[in-house]
This record gives C-alpha cells, structure tokens and sequence, in this order.
C-alpha cells in the first residue's frame, strides 16, 4: 500500500509578523472553497497573466499554487487499514471494448475494506505501445465512503 511521506517543515524560520496575512489567506481559501462547492476549476491564463503582473508573482508559480487548490482531496488524510477481518471473494466482471475487467476479492479490516479491481487485454492486439489508452477509474460508494486508489501496477496485457 502507497503511503504518503510525512511532510517536514523545510526551515525553522518563520517571519511572525506575516502571521495575519497567512491566516487570512488561510480563510479566503475557505471562503473560495465554499462559494465555488468545492469545485473551483483552473482560471484562464489571461487571468494568471494579469495577475502576475499586477502582483508580481512568476505565472509558473501561479498555475503551480492553483494547480494545487484543485487537488485538495489529495492531501486528505487516509485511512491505514487494521484489524484484518477476512477475505471476500467477489468474482465479479464485465468485457467491454476488448478489456476485461474484474474485481476478484475484498479484503475487510475493522476499519476499512480494501477492493482488488483488475484489467486485462489481449496485448497481441496492442501493435504499438501507444495505442493503448489509459483511463482513470474512480469508486464512488456514497458521501459517507472515501474510495482511494492505493497501488498499482502493469503486467504485460494486464493492470492491477
């Protein structure tokens, strides 16, 4: 399983008179969190343009800070399954556009539950190692379940 790094604090200078500033950045991410439903998308380069220049700021450091305010939920915290309970299988698949895919099992732990999805293909097919398409898959089982892909890997005409 995929563990995120614990962040350290990079320097142990802090400047106490920027203090007011940062926690009012702090509530105008909020206050734009709120007012977009959490859905803020990207704002035009023309945008990040004038604003570097009004400010400034680089426009790099700019798409960089609002490429990171779209991601979010990336940073949420996640939960470490313990406490195994048992293993369930599932067995459960659909063939669609010549790709199988298949969730063979689930591994329930008392605080989490752990989905094994796979896909496989028939790679004689894939001439070129750029005709194959990538696609992102999202498990969505509720507002109450937070689904995360945790690991993953690629085997030939197979991904896991």
């Amino acid at each position: 399983m995929m563990k995120r790094m614990p962040f350290e604090r990079p320097t142990e200078h802090y400047d106490e008179r920027i203090f007011n500033i940062d926690e009012q950045i702090c509530a105008l991410l909020y206050q734009r969190k709120e007012l977009s439903g959490n859905n803020p998308g990207f704002p035009p380069f023309e945008y990040i343009s004038k604003w570097a220049s009004s400010y400034e700021l680089y426009e790099d450091f700019l798409k960089s800070v609002f490429g990171t305010l779209r991601s979010e939920e990336h940073f949420k915290p996640m939960v470490e399954p313990s406490g195994f309970r048992k293993h369930i299988p599932v067995l459960k698949s659909i063939e669609k556009d010549e790709h199988f895919y298949s969730i063979t099992s689930l591994r329930q732990y008392s605080n989490a539950s752990v989905i094994t999805f796979s896909i496989d293909w028939d790679m004689t097919t894939d001439l070129s190692p750029n005709t194959h398409i990538h696609s992102h898959f999202d498990l969505y089982l509720g507002e109450k379940y937070d689904c995360r892909l945790t690991n993953g890997g690629s085997d030939g005409g197979m991904h896991k």
